[in-house]
């Protein structure tokens, strides 16, 4: 299964970042919640800092690009696999630079990956 770092994450249940989380762990998932707020969701504690993260296959973003060049860096020195740009999220500069450090970048909807099985 894909290790996923989901950014924005939070425990509000009307949120896709909350619905994301709920349904990675039900397709066995190992999630990592980061979030601008602590809390918890599906179980798991929301982390507000930048925690260090081995193995990322996934960075799935729910942060809209005006909030997304102070997470490059972080984003980036993970090193996953993919970065998942969800409906809103899309920044042609972000998947340039990530795009230059080998990592692939889909503009998709990580809910809808996950139920047609293309996650």
């Amino acid at each position: 299964m894909k290790k996923t770092l989901v950014l924005g994450a939070t425990d509000n249940p009307a949120r896709y970042a909350y619905r994301a989380i709920h349904q990675l762990k039900q397709h066995g998932h190992e999630v990592v919640p980061v979030g601008i707020r602590k809390g918890q969701v599906a179980g798991l504690d929301i982390r507000n800092d930048r925690p260090a993260a081995e193995g990322v296959d996934t960075v799935t973003l729910y942060v809209g690009p005006q909030n997304q060049p102070g997470w490059y860096d972080y984003i980036l020195d993970l090193n996953p696999k993919r970065i998942i740009f969800n409906p809103g999220t899309e920044n042609p500069e972000l998947e340039k630079l990530a795009q230059q450090r080998g990592i692939e970048t889909e503009e998709a909807c990580t809910l809808v990956m996950l139920s047609v099985g293309q996650y």
